[in-house]
């Protein structure tokens, strides 16, 4: 109960932060709509041997992959915050309270949950004039699976920080490894249209079946094995990611 109450705690603090620069917020929605607007038209025709044959069928391939994009970068570009704070000493101030070392770590986590989780929200309705249509059921499955997505690039982010600690590097590695599993895992356009080699590797890419699974609840789909199955991927490798993160954590501020 104490690791509830302090992570709540902490995560009050950082959501109150965020509030407080709503123009950061506004800033991070840029990019996803400027891509929702200008690039998911072109799969109508891209798709239309996939069965495209309208925008709303364009915008229920697009709008799922677009998730993952924003939950694999707007996680893995969480550890520049933790690195600020490292260096400004509000970890060390937070040490001599009586609040959980992983709950400091935990409570920052779920911040940028509920940041991409509202991102998310607001694509949505920015995608319904556009024709996108979603039972609302799946539409918050979705947003859970998202949520997982982010919890997990975000204790990745995380992990590399705590073991670089440099912005420089962690930059490199995040544009590094992101990159490809974005693309990997067709959050662009999906991966049947990509030779069997690349689809073969990206197999392997655990953002590759979250976004199957994501695409599979947008289109009502919700029986499909790979929506349990993606959900499933994701929430052990958080799992994992998480124990990880809080075991560098607690080592770097003991």
């Amino acid at each position: 109960m104490k690791l509830v109450r302090d992570t709540w705690l902490i995560f009050q603090q950082e959501v109150g932060l965020m509030v407080r620069n709503p123009v950061m917020v506004a800033f991070s929605l840029a990019q996803p709509i400027t891509y929702l607007v200008l690039f998911a038209p072109f799969l109508k025709v891209v798709m239309v041997d996939q069965g495209a044959s309208s925008y709303a069928d364009a915008y229920r391939i697009y709008v799922p992959g677009l998730f993952v994009a924003m939950g694999l970068f707007g996680g893995l570009f969480a550890g520049y915050g933790l690195l600020s704070a490292l260096r400004a000493g509000i970890i060390d101030r937070c040490r001599v309270t009586p609040v959980s070392r992983t709950a400091l770590l935990l409570g920052r986590a779920l911040m940028h949950v509920c940041l991409n989780v509202v991102q998310a929200v607001i694509i949505t309705l920015v995608a319904l004039p556009f024709g996108l249509r979603v039972h609302l059921g799946n539409l918050l499955i979705s947003y859970a699976l998202l949520s997982v997505m982010v919890l997990l690039s975000t204790s990745i982010s995380y992990d590399i920080a705590l073991l670089v600690r440099n912005e420089n590097s962690l930059g490199v590695l995040v544009n590094t490894v992101g990159q490809p599993i974005s693309l990997l895992a067709g959050v662009l356009i999906p991966l049947v249209l990509a030779p069997l080699w690349i689809q073969q590797v990206a197999f392997w890419n655990p953002f590759a079946w979250a976004t199957n699974g994501m695409r599979a609840l947008f289109n009502g789909q919700i029986g499909q094995p790979v929506v349990w199955q993606g959900a499933l991927i994701m929430i052990g490798l958080a799992a994992v990611s998480l124990v990880w993160s809080s075991h560098l954590f607690n080592r770097e501020v003991s």
